[in-house]
């Protein structure tokens, strides 16, 4: 498929292609880590990380290559266009539309609920207050298009790499607490591993990449391969740090709110502007990628759409504060369930795109049968670790 074929309503720089790929996984995944690797050993922790990235990686050059197959698609436009066919095809994409949509209610509804505890924190805001001035705040910059999104996701970045290297130092100098060294149960293995592969997932946006770099295909594997190691350094920061500074007070508010309030003082303070900062380059990106797949599947307007993607969190999470019927990490886990299991419906339609087109530009072997394989296996675990209770 011809460059010009993409469609897109702005172009990214490489900087900001990969940032975006950033700001997915920093936020609700990567803060939820930290309270299910506590419940682990510190060992385990690091196995399963690598395995998770490895297969992540491979995931995100697979639909990287069926988005640019599709002219920059989003899922469900791939799959309707790869997948679906005869008098169902139409019944199908919207079942699929809907999953996805649930999906990142979830998601977005979980970074709105992480915002308001650390205004909770922080300023002692009502929770209902933090989530709507939250909203409000972030919502802002969606709404004024991709290129200020890929801005905003650079300058978040950089600013979120200083400020764990001033947390991780701040934390080395204060008393730390043991690494965990007792295993509990199987069953938290699986949950970690989810969430770990939820948090390094950035599979929404990888369309958004495609199609902000034109299709250059070594821009596309570049961020991607870039962003994702990224992530994977700053898990291995926040998650040692959490555990190093708060041992096994952590909760499931997120883990710099627990680091933060443990470590008091000025370091506190930096410690929610991270927390605001990683859930913001995720509330960004999730809600860019839903107004797009909602302005691909009504014919909406990019505005119109926007607000049908962002209201109905606000909504969620405005119910959740006051009825308190779910928390930051219940929300992530949630999120994760559908979201991972999608990734087997991504490979089959991949598979079929591949096979459309005759040829392999991003993933060359490693889009192969094998790798197919181990991908779809690889989001069954993270599937199933996602709805196993945590001892």
């Amino acid at each position: 498929m011809e460059n010009n074929e993409i469609k897109s309503e702005s172009r990214l720089t490489f900087l900001e292609a990969t940032s975006i790929i950033v700001g997915h996984g920093v936020g609700s995944g990567i803060l939820a880590v930290p309270y299910l690797a506590s419940r682990n050993t510190w060992w385990d922790f690091i196995w399963i990380l690598a395995i998770a990235y490895l297969i992540n990686l491979v995931l995100h050059l697979m639909i990287a290559e069926l988005s640019l197959n599709n002219g920059g698609a989003q899922f469900v436009k791939c799959f309707e266009n790869e997948l679906f066919t005869g008098k169902f095809k139409k019944v199908a994409t919207w079942i699929v539309f809907a999953f996805l949509g649930f999906s990142v209610l979830c998601n977005i509804t979980s970074f709105i609920m992480g915002a308001s505890a650390v205004f909770e924190s922080w300023f002692g805001l009502p929770t209902w207050a933090g989530a709507l001035a939250y909203y409000v705040v972030a919502g802002l910059v969606v709404f004024f298009g991709m290129k200020i999104v890929g801005i905003c996701e650079k300058i978040s970045v950089f600013a979120m790499v200083g400020v764990i290297g001033l947390l991780f130092v701040a934390t080395l100098l204060s008393e730390k607490s043991a690494l965990p060294a007792t295993f509990r149960a199987p069953s938290n293995i699986m949950a970690l591993y989810s969430t770990v592969a939820f948090s390094l997932s950035a599979v929404m946006s990888v369309p958004q990449v495609v199609k902000g770099v034109d299709g250059d295909r070594k821009k596309i594997t570049a961020a991607i391969a870039a962003g994702t190691g990224v992530n994977v350094g700053l898990i291995v920061l926040v998650t040692i740090m959490t555990l190093l500074g708060a041992g096994t007070a952590i909760t499931k508010n997120g883990a710099l709110v627990d680091l933060s309030a443990h470590l008091g003082g000025w370091v506190s303070i930096v410690g929610y502007v991270f927390s605001l900062l990683a859930l913001s380059t995720s509330f960004w990106a999730n809600t860019l990628n839903m107004r797009d797949i909602i302005a691909e599947q009504t014919k909406l307007n990019l505005k119109l759409s926007w607000l049908l993607a962002s209201s109905p969190c606000l909504i969620l999470a405005l119910c959740s504060a006051i009825f308190g019927f779910q928390s930051f990490v219940g929300f992530t886990r949630l999120a994760g369930i559908i979201q991972v299991l999608t990734g087997i419906g991504i490979i089959i339609a991949y598979a079929r795109s591949r096979k459309r087109v005759g040829a392999s530009p991003i993933c060359g072997k490693f889009g192969t049968l094998p790798f197919q394989i181990i991908v779809i296996l690889g989001s069954i675990v993270a599937t199933v670790g996602s709805v196993m209770t945590v001892k």
